[in-house]
């Protein structure tokens, strides 16, 4: 990390209020149209910045906790009249989230001139006020992230971000404790807008309360562990009043996409060019109230925008008094493919919505590979897609339903990152965020957070995915020769190993990990306890990494015994065997349970080998794969899903310039994906999430055959 300071600006926020739930404030300054102006800002948790209106960027980076980045901002293009109003919205959520640290709120912000400051919270030039127009007390939009979007707008809706002299009630600022500001190191999104290409379908809608309401944890179980507000504290509930709203399809059948006058009651679906990640912008006009509401999502299945299926509040609300015409845009971004446009209570003329892309610059990108089919060219655009919207401040699992930062997933995207750009740079920041906290608060002594940054009050974490990180450390070494962030991460990887060192049993296996052992999305995950052999065998691959790394030959002859004692108790009648049990007596005795994951980690750990085990690869190699179920092939044996047992087994075969099945293997595991989304996915069906950032990884393995 590289520490920065601000020339004149301090931390700041409303008086008593850096802890208050949901809390907006709006700053502004006046600038005059000078040369060399540069906006410069820290904030926690989400700024958006403004120039007379016009939305300039969203931040900041995020970094672990007791740190915050720096965000720089040239402004003079935007500094059109002779005095020209500069605005930062900061949203303050204080929850815990996989997405923003539960940290108090604050901005710190400044405007130069050069050296010369023009405006600096907490000296000069800066008032600030309470943006009331977004509604405060609403349900989180997800489990993993804050809180939905809801706002009430009057035809004076956005004069405090254009006119000098609009009306506001000051709130009194104080300084905050003091902050330790880095530098933001990743690049910036450009913030391109892309408009909806088609019109679905229009219609009516039937305002019809549901015999049962979809709900969730993240709804009705607030508490110290999930915070948020309860439902009785609530202004509004979108979730639940969003399922009052029924659409009767009158008018079906794609066409262009085109403005739409709504009347009242009536709805319109709107489809961008494929999944895309950003911020959500609509121009209404009103001739009197009405509510519009924006439901979402990445599929159109049965002819349907379902906003819950993903497990989130897929819905923004805006309430609009009539006689004005609104420029709408949401602060936090979203995923979407398909839209509702629901207008309630009133008519509204709309024009075509945009989605402001916020995602990873495309003038980074800087090494493709033309695909030789259409096909595969498909499924290419699709994993750079993924990529992108995967990988802004951090490398994100996905970028709709968490935007967390998770360990296994950052495995594979930080390949992807090097293999389109040649650097590694998101991969730095993404690392030495897991190495600023002195400690790790709710978590064992010794074990790192399954995503970061993030606050996990209950305790969960992922044993498996914390030997994911000390695997990244050694192929981030290999890529940038970076010695020193390696040496800093020295004190974790330890604590980890003296962490595990506590459930080796009598044969040096893990055996009863605690909290959430995870391999993958499949049958392989009900098969992790008492002593789960996959667990085993990336722990003796992380030995034997974290020897290399360090130079600590007791860890590779540790490995070594390690990969012995599994070979000899799991391989049986061909396969290896994926757990132990302890029975009435004390005994482990092999479940005889045999997954199709469990093979692959055998063969990424090197507890296998093609040349060891060959009946065992050539029946891999030849007959598994993504027809293997379809073909009725070894029932017995449970299938892997795309996370990871699918990446693994492309990995192998890859590894092994097996380039045929390679290629079938990718055609047959993401051609549809590609086709239906843009994006390549969580699982195999499109019940979770459409775009998941490992996914992109498909670019890795393409780029080297066809490069």
């Amino acid at each position: 990390m590289t520490p920065v300071s601000f020339h004149s600006a301090l931390p700041v926020w409303e008086t008593g209020m850096e802890k208050e739930k949901n809390l907006t404030l709006l700053f502004t300054a006046n600038v005059a149209p000078l040369e060399n102006v540069t906006v410069r800002i820290a904030a926690h948790c989400s700024y958006v910045l403004r120039v007379n209106g016009r939305f300039v960027a969203h931040g900041p980076a995020r970094a672990g906790h007791g740190f915050y980045r720096v965000d720089e901002h040239g402004i003079s293009v935007y500094l059109t009249r002779e005095v020209n109003v500069v605005s930062v919205l900061v949203a303050g959520y204080n929850v815990n989230s996989f997405c923003y640290l539960d940290m108090p709120s604050f901005l710190c912000c400044e405007i130069t001139e050069g050296d010369r400051v023009l405006a600096a919270t907490g000296r000069c030039g800066f008032t600030a006020s309470r943006y009331t127009e977004k509604v405060q007390k609403v349900q989180r939009y997800s489990f993993q992230r804050t809180f939905a979007e809801m706002y009430n707008y009057t035809p004076e809706y956005d004069r405090r971000l254009t006119d000098l002299h609009a009306p506001f009630v000051p709130v009194p600022l104080s300084e905050t404790a003091a902050k330790a500001f880095i530098a933001r190191e990743v690049p910036y999104p450009e913030y391109e807008p892309v408009s909806a290409a088609e019109i679905m379908e229009r219609g009516s809608v039937r305002c019809e309360k549901p015999e049962e309401y979809y709900t969730d944890r993240y709804v009705n179980k607030i508490s110290p562990i999930l915070k948020g507000f309860a439902e009785d504290e609530l202004e509004c509930n979108t979730l639940y009043d969003a399922q009052e709203l029924v659409t009767v399809p009158e008018e079906k059948g794609s066409r262009a996409a085109s403005a739409v006058s709504l009347s009242p009651g009536s709805y319109v679906t709107y489809r961008l060019p494929s999944s895309l990640t950003g911020f959500l912008s609509l121009t209404a006009e009103t001739k009197e109230d009405v509510t519009i509401y924006i439901t979402f999502d990445e599929v159109y299945n049965g002819g349907k925008v379902n906003m819950t299926r993903l497990g989130c509040s897929n819905v923004v609300v805006w309430h609009l008094a009539g006689g004005a015409k609104y420029e709408l845009m949401t602060h936090e971004p979203y995923t979407m493919q398909y839209m509702n446009v629901i207008a309630v209570g009133g008519g509204a003329s709309v024009e075509i919505p945009t989605l402001i892309r916020y995602d990873f610059p495309s003038r980074e990108i800087t090494n493709t590979v033309k695909m030789p089919d259409d096909v595969l060219q498909t499924i290419y655009d699709a994993a750079v897609e993924t990529f992108r919207q995967n990988t802004l401040d951090i490398y994100m699992d996905c970028p709709s339903r968490e935007r967390a930062g998770w360990l296994c997933d950052s495995f594979f995207t930080a390949r992807t990152e090097y293999a389109l750009t040649g650097k590694s740079t998101v991969e730095h920041a993404f690392l030495d965020n897991f190495l600023m906290p002195e400690s790790f608060e709710f978590l064992p002594v010794g074990m790192l957070p399954m995503c970061y940054p993030a606050d996990h009050n209950d305790g969960t974490f992922i044993p498996n995915w914390a030997m994911w990180f000390v695997l990244e450390l050694e192929e981030y070494l290999e890529r940038t020769g970076d010695r020193e962030l390696v040496d800093r991460a020295r004190d974790r990887v330890y604590g980890l190993l003296e962490y595990f060192r506590g459930f080796e049993n009598e044969d040096g296996l893990l055996e009863k990990l605690e909290s959430w052992v995870f391999l993958e999305w499949s049958h392989s995950n009900d098969l992790v306890q008492d002593i789960s052999y996959p667990s085993n065998m990336l722990y003796a691959k992380m030995l034997d990494t974290a020897a290399e790394l360090y130079g600590d030959s007791a860890l590779s002859e540790k490995s070594a015994a390690l990969k012995e004692t599994i070979r000899r108790q799991s391989y049986r009648d061909g396969f290896f065997c994926d757990n132990a049990v302890r029975g009435a007596d004390g005994r482990a005795v092999l479940s005889g349970e045999v997954t199709e994951s469990c093979q692959y980690y055998a063969f990424f750990s090197g507890t296998a080998t093609p040349e060891t085990y060959p009946e065992l690869w050539e029946t891999l190699v030849e007959d598994f794969g993504p027809d293997r179920v379809k073909n009725d092939k070894y029932p017995h044996i449970a299938a892997s899903c795309p996370f990871i047992g699918n990446y693994l087994r492309l990995e192998l075969l890859f590894r092994r310039g097996i380039y045929d099945k390679v290629e079938e293997n990718i055609r047959g595991f993401f051609g549809y994906m590609a086709e239906k989304t843009g994006t390549l996915w969580e699982n195999a069906g499109d019940y979770a999430s459409c775009n998941h950032g490992f996914a992109s990884h498909v670019v890795c393995w393409l780029n080297k055959m066809y490069g």
